[in-house]
């Protein structure tokens, strides 16, 4: 009797194996196929261009006129634009809307308490530990950047929170009763825009994000670092991106999805622009940023963000390394030329 149960668990086991096996092998069937009309966009955040020393808006001006980029995706930091109760501050963002205004650029600007880059989540010190309070300040917060830009012809959608169901960063604990109440806010006070709700490419389960949004938004990310092992590289390719978008759409119904967040900075230990250079370039170079824009063509959805445009300019500017703020250009021109050229 034992050795029938070993038997069938040792079978049960080897079935797992060949499917796991299986799934991977299909991961990383190859890809020839790219989407040439994908069009590329980057986030660009005033907060982390000036951490990393950078006067922002020279960067955010470089970004416009010298890669004409036509796409971007702006946070709007609820701890700088109300740094006490019931004062708002919101001249970095209009300048911004602004600039992309008089470039004929799209914006997706995204609103909550979690909002791209670290720590991932940014509330007032004064609103203090309470859940209730902060819900009901936060909702206030948002009223007021709703009502203030929705007549923005720039804004093409709005973003609530960023990946709300991934366990990352310093945040409070989530609630996805609130967060549900933050999208109908949003789609009350500007029925005319969709919402992007955002996930987590690689190990976030995207129904949760799809069936709430007009738009599901995914990051994509390639090679990053991780305590006790070192680099690690995704061992999948587009493939694992289609089968995840199939069951998605097929639990969902929403068809609609983005690249929100394509990797085209470092993933280091510590904060990326104090390791040396020669470790950033370990998981970020020139080479890699095309292959991930590459790579996420083959994906195969319309809009595509990369993630580090601050970074290619401090490279720049600061360490005199233009090679990745030259091979964006090229990447965002030769994307100009694609779109030009794609059929009516």
């Amino acid at each position: 009797m034992l050795k029938k149960i070993i038997k069938y668990i040792a079978g049960f086991f080897l079935v797992i194996l060949a499917a796991a096996v299986l799934l991977l092998a299909y991961f990383n069937f190859p890809v020839s196929e790219e989407n040439k009309d994908a069009q590329l966009g980057v986030t660009f955040s005033s907060r982390y261009a000036s951490d990393i020393g950078l006067d922002w808006k020279e960067a955010y001006l470089a970004m416009l006129e010298d890669l004409n980029i036509k796409k971007i995706r702006i946070p709007v930091y609820w701890d700088l634009a109300e740094k006490e109760d019931g004062a708002y501050d919101f001249a970095d963002v209009d300048w911004q809307l602004q600039e992309a205004r008089k470039k004929n650029t799209e914006i997706i600007l995204v609103v909550g308490q979690k909002v791209p880059r670290w720590p991932e989540c940014f509330i007032p010190n004064w609103v203090g530990d309470d859940a209730k309070n902060r819900q009901e300040k936060l909702s206030r917060f948002i009223n007021i950047v709703v009502e203030r830009y929705k007549s923005n012809p720039e804004i093409k959608y709005w973003q609530v929170e960023n990946e709300p169901f991934l366990s990352f960063g310093i945040c409070p604990e989530f609630d996805k009763n609130f967060f549900d109440r933050e999208i109908a806010l949003v789609k009350r006070l500007d029925p005319s825009r969709e919402v992007i709700v955002t996930a987590s490419g690689e190990i976030s389960i995207w129904s949760r994000s799809a069936k709430r949004g007009d738009i599901l938004g995914t990051t994509l990310y390639r090679t990053i670092w991780k305590e006790g092992i070192g680099y690690f590289d995704y061992p999948i390719g587009p493939r694992f991106f289609h089968l995840k978008y199939f069951i998605s759409k097929l639990l969902t119904g929403n068809s609609r999805a983005f690249i929100i967040e394509l990797q085209g900075e470092p993933w280091i230990s510590g904060y990326t622009t104090n390791g040396p250079l020669e470790e950033q370039f370990k998981s970020m170079n020139a080479e890699k940023l095309k292959e991930n824009v590459s790579f996420a063509r083959k994906v195969g959805f319309p809009e595509i963000y990369l993630w580090g445009v601050e970074w290619w300019y401090w490279l720049k500017v600061e360490k005199s390394h233009p090679e990745l703020w030259e091979t964006a250009k090229e990447l965002f021109a030769q994307n100009r030329v694609d779109q030009q050229s794609a059929p009516e």
